[in-house]
């Protein structure tokens, strides 16, 4: 069993990244993943723990809080009657077997590997968050036949290639198809859910080398029950402060720092 030493400082440096995703959450309404994942590599890593396979215990734990808190989002947008469950039916095959194709990918790739897919991945995800236009359109109704395949099986792919929920591919890719954004966020949020569910459940069987403490297969328990207690104590913060602030410019703000940290990914991901 770890020592008292160990523990202690784990659990204060997972506390702080589950107040802080929660904040960021509430305030700007993108998920918890694309902050969490280099939150607990970077914890993690410094605890003495960043072997190989430690990018799986990220995106593993990452995705299973996007379990609780997608669901916890989508009751929430249904009582306002903003999911669209017409898309969410016709989506979610396509969108589950990616998952599942992305959590068998995950597992088989080192932690270098991941590291370079997440900050590629984020990097794009900045940039378009930081210069994306509101008025592009791809189509005026969501795809269906091979193109919904294609697109519904890339974004659960991809989506747990970084440990993200729907919410950084699914919504833009709404949006492109000319889906009102209030709507693309909280259908978005079902995206999550049928993202998270098959690849947590992948990834609980998947043995990982010198884990952090109290690890199930890929998920770490404490990292998971930490940030679920504290992103629900601080999103309603985020909330208040979104209610309050422009929100444009935090966007942008934003972009700037997922992009720095994606870049910083890439950096360790070369070995500088």
């Amino acid at each position: 069993m770890p020592d008292i030493a160990t523990l202690l400082p784990m659990i204060a440096l997972l506390m702080a990244i589950g107040a802080f995703a929660g904040v960021i959450a509430g305030l700007l309404g993108v998920g918890g993943g694309i902050i969490l994942v280099p939150a607990f590599f970077y914890t993690f890593s410094h605890l003495g723990y960043g072997g190989p396979e430690v990018m799986q215990v990220c995106l593993a734990t990452s995705l299973s809080t996007i379990i609780v808190t997608s669901a916890r989002s989508v009751m929430a947008h249904n009582k306002k009657g903003a999911v669209e469950w017409g898309v969410l039916r016709g989506w979610w095959p396509f969108i589950g077997a990616g998952a599942v194709a992305g959590m068998l990918v995950a597992s088989s790739l080192r932690s270098t590997t991941l590291q370079i897919i997440f900050g590629v991945l984020a990097l794009t995800a900045g940039l378009y968050m930081a210069f994306g236009k509101s008025h592009w359109r791809l189509g005026q109704t969501m795809p269906t036949g091979p193109k919904r395949a294609a697109i519904g099986a890339g974004v659960g792919f991809f989506s747990v290639l970084m440990g993200i929920g729907g919410g950084s591919f699914g919504v833009p890719t709404m949006s492109l198809y000319n889906i009102p954004i209030h709507r693309a966020v909280a259908t978005a949020a079902g995206f999550g859910i049928i993202i998270a569910v098959p690849s947590v459940i992948g990834f609980l069987m998947v043995p990982i080398a010198n884990p952090p403490p109290y690890t199930l297969g890929a998920v770490n328990l404490p990292a998971f029950a930490l940030t679920i207690a504290m992103t629900v104590l601080t999103a309603p913060i985020g909330v208040k402060l979104a209610h309050t602030m422009d929100p444009a410019p935090l966007k942008r703000i934003f972009a700037v720092f997922i992009s720095l940290v994606a870049l910083n990914m890439l950096r360790k991901a070369a070995g500088f």
